[in-house]
């Protein structure tokens, strides 16, 4: 399996209908073939995450499903946030509080990102290198992960 780069945000101008069709899509597939239940709220939490390709946090979700005026409390929303987490197809982000959508849901695979901490642009990077390092250390250190994701802080081109 070759190391990719994934790119999850863009820089200037962009239309987002593409890419929130795109994730909506895998969404679906996943659930499909997992057999899990895509509901009409967690397809809209999804839909606000891939809204702008930058990290957004549950109230920010909160907020933005009252805007559009669906009836929503935080457990409702971090239910779904948890769901959609469960089911890979959206990453939290600790450092920030927050969630981005998953690029590549239908493989398994350790989170790894770059975040700007100017522009909050996030680069999700699927490196098997670095994941099979980490595992290596683990195994050699009796340590077994529940979970791990790898946050880089730091600036991106446009901001240095």
């Amino acid at each position: 399996m070759s190391n990719k780069k994934i790119n999850i945000v863009t820089t200037g101008e962009h239309d987002h209908a593409g890419c929130i069709e795109d994730a909506i899509l895998k969404a679906e597939l996943v659930c499909k073939n997992n057999n899990l239940r895509f509901t009409k709220i967690r397809k809209k939490v999804l839909q606000l995450i891939w809204s702008s390709h930058k990290p957004i946090g549950a109230y920010e979700i909160l907020d933005s499903l009252r805007a559009e005026e669906i009836k929503a409390e935080p457990p409702t929303v971090y239910r779904a946030l948890s769901f959609l987490i469960d089911a890979c197809l959206v990453h939290r982000l600790d450092s920030l509080n927050s969630f981005v959508g998953c690029v590549d849901p239908e493989n398994t695979h350790q989170g790894q990102f770059f975040i700007c901490q100017d522009c909050n642009n996030v680069s999700e990077f699927n490196d098997h290198e670095i994941s099979d390092l980490v595992e290596s250390k683990m195994k050699s250190n009796g340590f077994s992960a529940t979970h791990q994701t790898l946050e880089v802080m730091g600036h991106c081109n446009n901001c240095k």
